[in-house]
């Protein structure tokens, strides 16, 4: 009610004297997002800036005195004339003092994210989920298919419970061939991206669909600072080269361009060569069509292609029938393409207001080769199945955002509206040995519509920032099956997530918030189809309690505590064609993020993140959720400086787990270390990374599987995994211009 009593008030509050300006890089003209801008005179009139690098403050003169900070740059001090400021900000070293505990908006992770993205580049698109706090990642086909992602004691198997999205444009496929949700985000080339906005829980207005246990959202950069060329070779006859070239140099607050392509190869550690090679092309231009109209334009072709050694049954290892790094069945593999077109216009109004419209378009072809129970269910030729699709996106959303200004009230309005229709065709499980079709046992046409709006209303007063929105989200599903012939009754269900974030700065050392919402995710065309309608969309209703501590200018800590629970769930278990329920589920937990700065050059950041994760509905003993974490961590030790020696070491920790669910098979943790140096100069770059510093045989993918080898009597339940990647060292040459 007060919220919308300050809305209404704020339409007709008498003028202000408001001040708009841009925060940019000064040499690459990347707009800057989240730079601190504050009046030097009056600390509560301040602000952030939004993606567009765009703020609005409110001032009582236009001749204004301001200070404008932002992580790796100088901050930088003017005097204001009234006109509209392009602010450029000069790189500098980064510092983790010009972290602010701002009671300015819903506490991000971006800035953090931008700290570790500089201390500790990124060489491919898993490295990108692994900056994440508490996100876990298992791959687990050589390299081709979507990572299997863990995070806030969900097995998310490959994105059912956390949202993906680059640049406004979703990454999850939902009712895919192998399971909803699948965020394959290997297309994306890990130099490109400028930042990652990260949330963990359901509390986020503008996160629809999936967003349950957290969302992952990167940005490319809009502008890169120089081109490069690089050259990577490394074990396994693994290989990857680079380029990334800025085509329009000038003038680049009018228009800008650059393309990027990367080649992967490798044969990878196991005895059968993995074969994968994939290739990625990006482009993006970005053009100011009017002073306050901007246009942004990306195109992307993705295709990879690969070959696989499966899981491995302990015992088939233990017997001595097949090495470690062997396979049961060495025809597994696949390949898989995408092709991604996104178009962004956005305006700024003379009230400072900005109005976004997107449209996106994908064309998605995915064809997976596995076999987990090897000869179960057909003891002579074998249980391989091809899970295969080809699928069509579009997308459509718009946005405007504003803020208002009553007394020493802001309100900041963001209202949206959207549509997503994916259209699959020929989604198929068959049966096939050694690639080679048997049988069908699901084939058919998928249509899902999603249409959702959602309002969120921001009021900061003083140290308080109260934060509430409610989001819309209507479906409809389709399926054609074409086995039987016939067109299934459509179904069709609505919801309404209801989120209310509340922050307040105790002082400029300390930062409370609690956070509550309601959010879901979708479950599978063919669950619903199947299940006459019931449980299209199960909910998810969290809590997250948090402190942030900066007690020296050089410390950073974050510590939160939070429960989670979801709603009954109907499962499509895309290799074999099933429906499970899973029953309803709770979840509690606490995360610690904590970053600190040794010296000028030395820094040290660690997430830690405890989980009990049950069903509700079992008896004791029976109540273990498979494969969820219950503790985890990751964390390094880096020196960076901008020119000369830098590096750094970082390691990451998972704890034994249940593998099912009473425990009698278990998911066993792991403990790696990674390094890696470089000699950086303006010109070029040359570098050394290892993975697995010590070797250390560890299990990547786990699972509780009920599987027979060939000429056994009797199936048996018990831990397949795929191995961890052995001690791997990679080289590279950058050169810039």
């Amino acid at each position: 009610m007060i919220l919308i009593f300050v809305f209404f008030t704020a339409i007709v509050a008498p003028a202000q004297t408001m001040l708009k300006g841009k925060v940019v890089d000064a040499q690459s003209r990347q707009p800057l997002e989240a730079a601190s801008v504050s009046v030097i005179s009056n600390d509560n009139d301040k602000a952030l800036t939004d993606e567009y690098g765009n703020f609005l403050l409110k001032t009582k003169s236009q001749h204004t005195n301001i200070a404008v900070s932002h992580i790796g740059y100088k901050t930088y001090t003017a005097t204001t004339t009234g006109n509209l400021l392009i602010i450029e900000l000069q790189p500098d070293a980064i510092k983790l003092e010009d972290v602010k505990l701002q009671a300015t908006g819903t506490s991000k992770f971006s800035s953090l994210a931008k700290i570790d993205l500089a201390l500790s580049p990124v060489k491919n698109t898993q490295e990108l989920l692994r900056l994440v706090p508490g996100l876990f990642i298992a791959q687990h086909a050589g390299g081709g298919k979507a990572e299997q992602i863990f995070l806030r004691g969900f097995d998310c198997d490959h994105g059912t419970d956390v949202q993906v999205s680059v640049d406004g444009m979703p990454v999850n496929m939902v009712s895919h061939a192998h399971g909803q949700g699948y965020a394959d985000s290997h297309f994306i080339i890990p130099e490109t991206i400028n930042n990652i906005d990260f949330g963990a829980g359901p509390y986020y207005t503008q996160h629809g669909n999936l967003n349950t246990a957290g969302y992952v959202a990167f940005s490319t950069f809009k502008n890169i600072p120089k081109s490069l060329v690089q050259i990577e070779g490394g074990n396994f006859n693994s290989f990857r080269t680079l380029a990334m070239i800025d085509l329009l140099k000038k003038n680049k607050d009018k228009q800008s361009a650059y393309i990027a392509g990367e080649f992967n190869y490798t044969d990878g550690p196991t005895q059968n060569k993995q074969n994968f090679n994939r290739i990625n092309v990006f482009t993006k231009y970005n053009a100011a069509i009017t002073a306050n109209t901007n246009l942004s334009f990306s195109a992307s072709a993705f295709k990879s292609k690969w070959d696989a050694s499966g899981q491995v049954p302990e015992r088939a290892i233990e017997s001595g029938l097949i090495d470690r790094f062997g396979s049961i069945d060495p025809s597994e593999g696949g390949n898989t393409e995408r092709y991604n077109a996104n178009l962004t216009v956005t305006h700024q109004f003379k009230n400072g207001a900005t109005l976004d419209n997107q449209v996106f378009l994908n064309r998605y072809a995915f064809n997976l080769y596995s076999n987990f129970s090897f000869f179960l269910n057909d003891p002579v030729n074998g249980d391989e199945i091809n899970q295969a699709e080809t699928r069509n996106i579009f997308g459509y959303s718009s946005k405007i955002k504003q803020k208002y200004f009553f007394g020493k009230w802001t309100l900041t309005s963001t209202d949206g509206i959207g549509v997503r229709h994916d259209a699959t065709d020929e989604s198929k499980l068959a049966h096939v040995v050694k690639r080679q079709f048997l049988n069908y046992i699901k084939l058919g046409d998928i249509k899902e519509t999603n249409v959702y709006a959602f309002t969120q209303q921001q009021a900061t007063v003083g140290n308080w920032v109260i934060d509430a929105g409610v989001r819309f989200d209507y479906f409809h599903f389709n399926y054609y099956d074409r086995l039987n012939v016939q067109q299934m009754p459509s179904q069709a269900k609505s919801i309404v997530s209801p989120k209310l974030n509340i922050q307040y700065n105790i002082s400029k050392t300390v930062h409370v918030y609690v956070k509550a919402g309601k959010g879901f995710h979708s479950n599978d065309t063919r669950v619903v189809i199947a299940n006459d309608g019931k449980q299209i969309l199960p909910a998810a209703y969290g809590t997250d309690f948090g402190v942030i501590l900066k007690p020296a200018k050089d410390l950073l800590l974050n510590i939160a505590a939070w429960n989670l629970y979801l709603d009954q769930e109907f499962v499509y278990v895309g290799d074999d064609g099933n429906v499970e329920p899973s029953g309803r589920t709770k979840r509690q937990g606490l995360d610690i993020i904590a970053r600190y700065q040794f010296t000028k050059y030395l820094f040290a950041n660690a997430n830690i993140n405890f989980t009990k994760p049950r069903a509700r509905d079992e008896a004791k003993g029976q109540d273990y959720i498979p494969l969820a974490p219950t503790a985890t961590s990751t964390g390094g030790l880096f020196y960076k400086k901008q020119t000369g020696f830098n590096g750094g070491i970082k390691y990451r920790y998972i704890k034994s787990r249940p593998a099912n669910e009473d425990n009698s098979v278990v998911a066993k943790g792991y403990f790696l270390l990674d390094a890696s140096i470089n000699y950086t100069q303006p010109k070029y770059e040359i570098g050394l990374s290892v993975e697995n510093l010590f070797n250390i045989k560890w299990n990547e993918a786990q699972f509780a599987t009920e599987s027979r080898l060939q000429n056994e009597p009797n199936a048996i339940t018990e831990l397949n995994f795929t191995p961890g990647t052995p001690l791997f060292a990679k080289v590279k040459l950058a050169v810039f211009f």
